[in-house]
Formats: structure tokens, C-alpha cells, sequence
């Protein structure tokens, strides 16, 4: 089923996606790879203050190239999603709604993704270049100095995506990989 979301994706958004969803996103996401999570994962655990608030926040795994002349952003194609894969259950706890990246995620991130309400959608990996044209705004938020890896405030407009795991802990890489082993093809 084909779906277009206006972020935040509040809790009610995400019960209604289910995997194999074809989702048109638009609205405010966030950017961060493993070592922005790291440093989010430490501010949770110190108590401080996130530098966004991850209530109903959506978080693209992407390290985006430097824009050419004129350009929002450079190329921005999906980060492999394992390696956030040990802090993704905290900032789902703290209230994360939405993951942004490509490639299976851990039984513990799933879990989490139950019990908190949470989605994962993929991007398509390659595609970095056509998704970069859904971000009609950029701007780094936090942990400038991890350079390409800090943390940016995206706009973004009916960015493409698919729930690959959704909130019921359905996922999309194993019933697909079923299907197709059961069909006739």
C-alpha cells in the first residue's frame, strides 16, 4: 500500500504502517551515524539534554557527501543500519519513532521497535543522488566535528521509502525471502 506521511511520526502514524508499505515521508527528519548514536547513547545516560528532541523524531542513518555549488546536500544514500544496531534500542525507549537506512536489524532492535512503538523503513541503497533531491532544507544541529557524520535537521518532501519492520515486529526481509522461497519463480 502506497502512504504519505507528514512527520513528526507521531505513534498512531507508525501503528498504521506495516511492512511491504510503499511511504511518501515529508517533514522534519534528523541525520546521524554510529558515532553521532554513541554520543547520543552517552548524553541519555548523563542525563543531558539531546541536541533534538527525539520524541516522535525520525533519524536517517546517512552520512551525506559535501553539496556541490548550489546544492541543499550532496548525495545521500542510506548508511548499512547494523551499526546502530546497539544504541537503537535506547532512543527508542527515549521516544524515537522512526529509523531510516538499509539492511536488517537486530532481534534486540526489533523488540525495542515492539515495545516502543517504533518503524524501520529502507531506502534504497544506490539511490543516494535521487533521494538527496526529496531534502529541500539542511543544517547541522550538533557534533559539527564528526564533519559528514554530525547530526543535520532535514526537510525533506515525499522522500521514498518502504516499512521494512513495522511495529508488530513484521519484517519484510523474512517473509520476503519466504514467499519467494515458496513461490513457483
Amino acid at each position: 500500500m502506497q502512504k504519505y506521511i507528514n512527520l513528526p511520526l507521531t505513534k498512531d502514524k507508525v501503528l498504521a504502517l506495516k511492512a511491504g508499505d510503499r511511504v511518501y515521508l515529508t517533514g522534519e527528519i534528523f541525520t546521524a551515524r554510529d558515532a553521532a548514536h554513541k554520543r547520543l547513547c552517552e548524553s541519555i545516560e548523563k542525563g543531558e539534554k539531546l541536541p533534538f528532541d527525539i520524541n516522535n523524531a525520525t533519524i536517517f542513518f546517512v552520512g551525506p557527501t559535501p553539496a556541490k555549488e548550489g546544492q541543499i546536500i550532496g548525495s545521500a544514500g542510506p548508511t548499512t543500519s547494523y551499526r546502530m544496531d546497539s544504541y537503537s534500542p535506547i532512543l527508542l525507549k527515549h521516544g524515537l519513532s522512526g529509523m531510516i537506512g538499509k539492511g536488517d536489524r537486530s532481534a534486540a532492535v526489533v523488540e525495542a521497535m515492539k515495545n516502543f512503538g517504533g518503524v524501520y523503513f529502507a531506502a534504497i541503497g544506490g539511490a543516494g543522488a535521487l533521494i538527496s533531491k526529496c531534502i529541500k532544507k539542511s543544517e547541522v544541529i550538533a557534533y559539527s566535528d564528526l564533519g559528514t557524520e554530525a547530526i543535520r535537521r532535514l526537510y525533506v518532501e515525499n522522500m521514498p521509502l518502504f516499512v521494512v519492520i513495522d511495529s508488530l515486529g513484521n519484517n519484510l526481509y523474512k517473509t520476503a525471502r519466504k514467499d519467494f522461497k515458496e513461490s513457483d519463480f
